[in-house]
């Protein structure tokens, strides 16, 4: 039975809950549009994550989505709109790629585990925002694609995500057929972490939030930063850089805790800190 859920935040293109465990639950819910990521919706998606990331109460975000899509990327038709600018939509298209790097790098930088519940197709930027989460789980009805080469506009910035997740050739591949892939194919190659059947969807992804949301948040915090800051190091600095967060973290009272908890055999209180 999944704990009890408190209504945080309601309005027409975020749902926010948090439960008694400390999970976040992002959902987006612009079914209209596809959940894309409009103007608003960018907006809403980098306020929510930037007050979860100060949040005592938040331990874990669970991103997912109603509708048939998970995401379908950026809004076609604003795109359109903004070309009758003057400058073309110039100015408008930099502010728009602009917000949507700062959510996908909010993301990243996060110090909460943010996990993706995918049950829809995923395309272009919503592949991204799949591929920036640090976890993700999908329905066997859960398509992914990067298709901009299909409307002559290359899947540049979600490029940027799927290439630090999934090999060379296979997020080239993606790129430049612009083609769909099925969930168990975006298992295969990294870009989810399993499928899910969708019945057990929602009930698995909570589980894996509570198992995280139950460790040290000051540890899975120092843990994460590491893990993206080191991975864009030669190995060299990356061990010396790692050495010195690993001495950090076991000069920390809930190493001190953790450790003494497993000498002992019994259950670690942790402090956070």
């Amino acid at each position: 039975m999944q704990p009890k859920q408190h209504a945080e935040q309601h309005d027409d293109i975020l749902l926010e809950s948090l439960d008694d465990q400390g999970i976040l639950r992002l959902t987006l819910n612009d079914i209209a549009r596809r959940n894309a990521l409009s103007e608003a919706m960018l907006a809403r998606l980098r306020e929510s994550l930037d007050r979860a990331a100060v949040r005592e109460s938040v331990r874990v975000i669970v991103l997912a989505a109603e509708g048939s899509a998970f995401c379908a990327g950026h809004d076609l038709k604003q795109i359109t709109a903004a070309r009758q600018a003057p400058d073309r939509g110039h100015a408008y298209f930099t502010t728009l790629m602009t917000a949507c790097s700062g959510v996908m790098q909010a993301i990243v930088d996060n110090p909460k585990p943010v996990i993706a519940e995918v049950a829809g197709v995923a395309t272009a930027a919503g592949c991204q925002l799949v591929a920036s989460c640090d976890l993700a789980y999908a329905n066997p009805q859960a398509r992914f694609a990067t298709p901009g080469v299909h409307i002559g506009l290359f899947c540049s910035t979600p490029m940027v995500a799927l290439s630090r997740n999934v090999s060379n050739k296979h997020a080239m591949e993606m790129l430049l057929t612009g083609d769909p892939i099925p969930a168990e194919r975006a298992a295969e190659i990294g870009l989810i972490n399993r499928v899910v059947p969708a019945e057990e969807l929602a009930a698995h992804v909570t589980g894996v939030a509570h198992q995280v949301a139950a460790k040290s948040g000051m540890t899975v915090a120092t843990g994460k930063k590491a893990f993206y800051r080191q991975r864009e190091m030669p190995l060299a600095q990356a061990y010396e850089y790692a050495a010195g967060v690993m001495v950090e973290n076991m000069l920390a009272r809930d190493a001190e805790e953790g450790i003494d908890a497993f000498l002992d055999k019994r259950a670690p209180q942790w402090s956070d800190q």
